[in-house]
């Protein structure tokens, strides 16, 4: 069981602006936070912004993304659109992968960093029909 994850950011505050409405959307809240960092989680802190510690810029890892449980497609729709909107760049519209699962609805963007980061849903199709 995975206990956290952390990711880099040259500008904790900036990084914020960017993810503060992403977390609310999947129910995060910031649990703690300082000049240097930014703590997400509902309960426990379960994800974090960081500089890096040992002084050097912080960078995305190449083939490294952090996928988030939406709790369903609007939402993911929501992220999405929250993420392009405030910054980030789009890496994946919204949309069923059924190379993953036949439910597998995801979205990907990269914030303002550079790093890779999902919303997903496994829910079935919603009653209205759409399948974006």
């Amino acid at each position: 069981m995975i206990h956290h994850v952390s990711i880099g950011t040259n500008d904790v505050h900036r990084a914020r602006k960017f993810y503060d409405p992403l977390m609310t959307l999947i129910g995060f809240r910031v649990l703690k936070s300082s000049d240097r960092s930014v703590h997400y989680g509902a309960s426990d802190i379960a994800f974090s912004l960081e500089t890096p510690t040992n002084g050097e810029p912080a960078s995305a890892g190449n083939g490294i993304h952090i996928a988030f449980q939406a709790p369903d497609r609007e939402t993911v729709r929501r992220f999405h659109e929250t993420a392009v909107t405030s910054g980030g760049s789009d890496d994946g519209a919204p949309g069923i992968r059924e190379e993953y699962n036949t439910n597998y609805y995801g979205a990907f963007v990269r914030d303002l960093d550079g790093n890779k980061i999902e919303a997903v849903t496994y829910t079935a199709r919603e009653s209205f029909g759409l399948n974006r």
